[in-house]
């Protein structure tokens, strides 16, 4: 008997040691957090209307990521349905609203993966899907890739049926400005814009299962097909069931270089470390490169813990019978 007892624990796959017994017999039913970009977002660089507009959409997203979750939906459709709003609406740099390239066009990067397969889908440079993170889903479930972009995502996108949209409903007059700026000073994108405008998703189902998106627009004045960290699948996005789930805004090339995603999902796979202990690690690993920007994260055991290394972060998170919380600033919880 004892030798049957010592084979079936050598054989049986060890939770995340910052899940205890009675972390797991506590745990939210489901849990979700979401973001909308990271940088200098400090109490005077936002109006009132703008401060009272970001945190209503902020809600507006936590509401249809949570009515899925509290009807015993999937996490993948959760982070779906919560990245779409924030497409929708042009205070973030993500679909509507997103910034503009050097040549004045949109160029849209999503990705979404599956926690409990590890199932991934992202695309990048896409021109005229309306929300680009279903683009993402799209090529996760109907077709044989992981990562399509430009013309080749666009022409999937409109063989998928999914929702088009013109130039005119993604462009806003505040992002033409934006590249005005930028190209008659001479400035980098993070001085014209003051932030990292990438959205993203968290969440964890009633049935334990993670789920990951990001969405955006890139930054402004990007040239050359540019590609950031968004799509990149372990970089700006990552889910896996055994460890956590992540979605990343912030200098795309450090969080590329860093492996973000991945490297905190693997710090609290094989290291054991608490979901807020390794995203702090990671982003001062990112800080250590000289990138800034910020995560968040969900766990196993609808545990949410964010991190992020500038001024303010567009973030909110929500538990199954608790109520939405939204924070901009670093004073905010």
């Amino acid at each position: 008997m004892r030798r049957l007892l010592l084979a079936a624990l050598l054989v049986t796959p060890l939770a995340p040691a910052f899940i205890s017994s009675a972390a797991a017999q506590t745990a939210p039913r489901w849990s979700l957090a979401i973001h909308g970009g990271a940088g200098v977002i400090e109490r005077d660089k936002l109006t009132p209307a703008q401060d009272k507009a970001i945190r209503a959409a902020l809600t507006r997203a936590l509401d249809a990521g949570s009515a899925v979750l509290a009807k015993g939906g999937a996490a993948l459709d959760a982070v779906e349905a919560a990245i779409k709003v924030l497409e929708d609406d042009p205070h973030f740099n993500a679909g509507r609203g997103a910034v503009l390239t050097w040549d004045g066009r949109n160029e849209l990067d999503a990705a979404i993966m599956d926690g409990r397969t590890r199932a991934a889908g992202a695309v990048a440079g896409v021109t005229a899907t309306r929300h680009p993170v279903s683009l993402a889903r799209a090529v996760m479930e109907k077709s044989d890739h992981v990562f399509l972009s430009g013309a080749g995502a666009d022409a999937f996108s409109r063989a998928q049926k999914l929702e088009q949209a013109g130039p005119e409903w993604f462009a806003t007059p505040e992002r033409r400005r934006q590249l005005e700026t930028l190209k008659a000073k001479k400035l980098s994108a993070i001085d014209v814009d003051r932030k990292y405008g990438t959205v993203g998703a968290v969440a964890r189902d009633a049935s334990g299962h993670l789920a990951a998106a990001t969405s955006t627009g890139g930054i402004t004045g990007k040239r050359w097909g540019r590609i950031g960290d968004a799509p990149v699948i372990g970089a700006g996005t990552y889910a896996d069931d055994r460890a956590c789930a992540v979605s990343a805004t912030g200098a795309g090339e450090y969080f590329i270089r860093e492996g973000v995603a991945h490297e905190i999902c693997a710090r609290i796979r094989f290291a054991h470390e608490a979901p807020q202990a390794a995203a702090d690690r990671v982003m001062d690993e990112v800080k250590a490169l000289g990138g800034d920007g910020g995560v968040i994260v969900n766990s196993p055991n609808g545990t949410i813990a964010w991190s992020y290394n500038t001024p303010g972060m567009y973030r909110g998170r929500i538990s199954a019978g608790g109520k939405p919380v939204v924070a901009i600033y670093r004073d905010e919880p």
